[in-house]
């Protein structure tokens, strides 16, 4: 077993970045479909690591960097987050989150009937629906946890686990196709006519130059640390009570309170372009670290009725976003991108979300709208609708006796 070390698992991140880069720059099937670059370098090696399990060798990283680079990505999304610009997206919010609830109902409703349909514990079903794949990895494991003690599912939080593995994957592969399909349909703004490109903002265009100083660095890094320490203090507070939240979200919040308290008070303008290198920075490590120490085997341990409720899922991802989310947000540019990210954290996460829209806009142009939206649902509203969502269909009848 080789075991890298913090140092070690940072070299190897980046790598798988680079690693990504030139794939996506070279291959033209990846590029022309959206692959974001850390999807494709990390699960290249998350293969090559599979295969190495052949001749029993095994690499482990030291993943105690993930959850830091995850928070400090969640806490520049709300320094980057102004009152003025939310409240523009006010109604397109709304919108969009009846959109994602409506598919959290769909993803329960299919995964119970198809486990009913192949003769297993409807448990399974749910487990296998919102709870994992619009959930992720926090809530898989958490009512994989309820679902073992109270309800005595056997096995529930490790198939919890492979579950929202499997939607990581898929979130980071379908989201750009989806986004190519439906951008054929429409006109790409400042493409073909005379109106003046839109300059992108914030997460829009990751590899575009940004101008910093040594000293504004330092001002954006505090304010990233600062969201940090309040965040996981506010989460401690919050443990136990009605109000508990998952510690992004605080995080998040303390950055909105910063960006915007700092701001009324006139005490300090946030420097956009600068928070917005430092959480591509982050998102970037985060997502190759996660996707490198995949452990596809916990994948191919999947039971084949299992696999084939969450392939039905995937299918049924892609097409709610082509049919369902395009459509009702405006069939527009704005609605292909923000079908992509749909993708991303409807089957994995908001990490997956946000680079399956810099994919698509890093080619095709800006969307500040799906942007400004995406995060904020992806990170205020799902986890709190998917919770109400799990609990209606808890209550009723054939799982009130499982």
């Amino acid at each position: 077993m080789i075991q890298l070390d913090f140092y070690g698992t940072l070299v190897a991140a980046s790598l798988v970045l680079l690693l990504g880069r030139g794939l996506v720059t070279r291959v033209a099937f990846l590029r022309n479909y959206n692959i974001p670059e850390p999807v494709a370098g990390g699960l290249v090696v998350a293969l090559a690591l599979l295969l190495s399990r052949t001749f029993d060798i095994e690499v482990r990283f030291d993943t105690s960097l993930q959850t830091p680079l995850m928070l400090a990505f969640f806490a520049t999304i709300g320094l980057s987050a102004d009152f003025a610009s939310l409240k523009k997206g006010g109604r397109v919010v709304g919108v969009f989150l009846l959109a994602v609830a409506g598919l959290l109902i769909v993803q329960n409703a299919m995964g119970i009937g198809l486990a009913t349909l192949l003769g297993l514990d409807p448990l399974m079903g749910l487990l296998t629906g919102s709870i994992t794949l619009s959930g992720g990895h926090g809530t898989g494991a958490a009512w994989g946890t309820v679902f073992s003690e109270k309800y005595g599912l056997a096995s529930a939080s490790e198939l919890a686990i492979a579950s929202a593995t499997f939607g990581l994957v898929l979130g980071g592969l379908i989201g750009g196709p989806v986004a190519r399909l439906l951008i054929k349909r429409v006109q790409v703004p400042g493409c073909h006519t005379q109106e003046a490109p839109r300059l992108p903002k914030g997460f829009e265009q990751p590899n575009k130059e940004r101008s910093i100083t040594p000293f504004s660095f330092i001002e954006t890094l505090a304010l990233i640390a600062v969201s940090l320490l309040v965040g996981n203090l506010l989460n401690g507070l919050l443990q136990g009570t009605a109000l508990e939240l998952p510690t992004f979200v605080c995080v998040l919040f303390i950055g909105v309170v910063l960006r915007n308290g700092l701001s009324a008070l006139g005490l300090y303008q946030v420097f956009e372009r600068e928070v917005s290198v430092l959480g591509n920075v982050s998102l970037s490590l985060f997502l190759a670290i996660a996707l490198m120490s995949l452990k596809l085997w916990d994948l191919a341990a999947l039971a084949l009725p299992i696999f084939i409720i969450l392939a039905a899922q995937a299918l049924v991802m892609a097409l709610f976003a082509i049919f369902v989310t395009f459509r009702i947000m405006g069939s527009n540019y704005d609605a292909a991108v923000l079908a992509a990210g749909h993708c991303g954290f409807g089957l994995g996460a908001t990490p997956t979300a946000i680079a399956n829209m810099q994919a698509v806009t890093q080619r095709y142009g800006p969307s500040q709208i799906a942007f400004l939206v995406v995060p904020m649902v992806g990170a205020f509203f799902i986890d709190i609708i998917n919770v109400i969502v799990i609990k209606l269909y808890l209550a009723l009848p054939f799982f009130a006796v499982a």
